[in-house]
């Protein structure tokens, strides 16, 4: 683990896990270990929790206290990301390449089923796992993304022929295992705040950053991030909106899509809206709640979205015993 700041902020990160009886997990992959957050008990299948491009399993320390204490969860951190081991040198990081891991890890623990609770990049990656794979999953949440986004044929060229001579110097400065720039905590708060356009507010801030820095060699007082700086120039997840449509046809099981209402589509509203509408009509399990604030709303304000998953689960959770546990 890191050495982090003794601030009252991070005391008060690193006290809420012993607090919630939080469990450290490491999963085996070829390339090194996947690192994760078990809430909850240990003898039943938990809910994957899915996080967003560059944060880390973190995200969900604010919400999950607050959703039933007979639910188990399981917040990873993707490759790069938190305590996760990084790809190896000369690859680049694609979300779609996670589709094997969430499979890796039904193997580890000899699950049939999946349940899921996600956020940006996490949900859509849930969303195609789930079209691809609808035997194997059982329920699943969406956090303020839903689906793939559908991107032009030109905007994914242009994003290519920039991402790639970018994604390769990253890759250089990690083979000669430089240290990054480094900053104050104080200086990491507000960076953090202010790359997310303050989606991510300043008391929640830490809860991302005690598994996203490290203690700088070079400056005793300055910490550095430690998330593989690949990550910045992967292309993300782009289909033609007819992909999309066809993968929303093959979700049949209990869906709940929270929707941040001050967060933008990243794309063209109607492709979110036509989405919606179909679902809507073919699955009746399928349930959309709106809700006031931003990207990262389950984190800065999980309140407001606690009752909607917990009404939920109310409704569709069921516990498997099914389970031996391996932390």
């Amino acid at each position: 683990m890191s050495e982090l700041p003794t601030t009252s902020l991070m005391n008060q990160v690193q006290q809420h896990d012993r607090d919630h009886g939080v469990q450290e997990v490491r999963i085996s992959v070829p390339y090194g270990e996947i690192a994760g957050k078990w809430w909850g008990p240990q003898n039943i299948r938990p809910i994957l929790c899915l996080h967003g491009w560059q944060d880390n399993a973190g995200t969900f320390d604010t919400l999950i206290p607050l959703l039933p204490k007979n639910v188990s969860f399981l917040a990873i951190d993707f490759p790069g990301h938190g305590y996760s081991s990084r790809i190896p040198n000369g690859l680049s990081y694609q979300g779609i390449n996670s589709l094997n891991l969430l499979i890796a890890i039904m193997n580890e623990y000899g699950w049939k089923k999946l349940s899921f609770l996600s956020h940006s990049m996490g949900a859509v990656l849930q969303y195609i796992f789930a079209a691809v794979f609808p035997d194997k999953v059982d329920l699943m949440i969406s956090l303020d993304s839903l689906k793939p986004q559908v991107a032009s044929p030109e905007n994914i060229i242009n994003r290519l022929s920039t991402s790639i001579p970018q994604q390769m110097i990253a890759d250089a400065r990690n083979q000669q295992m430089s240290e990054p720039p480094s900053y104050t905590y104080d200086e990491m708060v507000n960076r953090l705040h202010e790359a997310t356009y303050k989606s991510i507010s300043r008391e929640t801030c830490p809860y991302l950053l005690h598994r996203n820095i490290k203690k700088s060699l070079k400056y005793p007082e300055k910490y550095y991030f430690t998330r593989d700086s690949r990550l910045k120039y992967s292309m993300g997840m782009h289909f033609s909106n007819e992909v999309t449509v066809d993968l929303a046809k093959q979700i049949k099981m209990p869906f709940l899509f929270i929707k941040a209402k001050q967060s933008p589509y990243f794309e063209d509203k109607k492709y979110y809206e036509q989405i919606i509408e179909l679902l809507k009509t073919n699955n009746p399990y399928f349930e959309h709640r709106l809700v006031e604030g931003t990207h990262h709303v389950h984190l800065s304000n999980p309140e407001r979205v606690a009752p909607m998953i917990t009404a939920f689960l109310s409704k569709y959770w069921s516990k498997d015993e099914d389970v031996v546990s391996k932390l």
